[in-house]
């Protein structure tokens, strides 16, 4: 079952990608970015449960962590772009 998941979840991660190389704006690139960390973390969540080792989970919190301050410093550098061209 969780394999299936697991397969499942990498229709996401194709058009996801896909979505990222053909964004033609900063921001759209910066959502497909984001959205492939959620994918990372839905991809270790699943490992874990189908290898049950929880050390997948704690790469799981990292990795949204990390989209997180990314996504993050992507919105104030964009805010402050915006800002110098007006």
């Amino acid at each position: 079952m969780i394999a299936i998941l697991l397969t499942l979840v990498m229709l996401p991660l194709g058009l996801t990608l896909w979505r990222m190389i053909v964004a033609r704006t900063l921001v759209d690139r910066v959502v497909a970015l984001d959205m492939l960390t959620g994918v990372g973390v839905a991809i270790a969540a699943l490992v874990a449960a189908m290898t049950g080792r929880r050390e997948f989970l704690d790469v799981g919190f990292g990795l949204g962590l990390i989209g997180f301050v990314g996504t993050c410093a992507f919105a104030v550098f964009i805010m402050r772009k915006g800002r110098s061209e007006q």
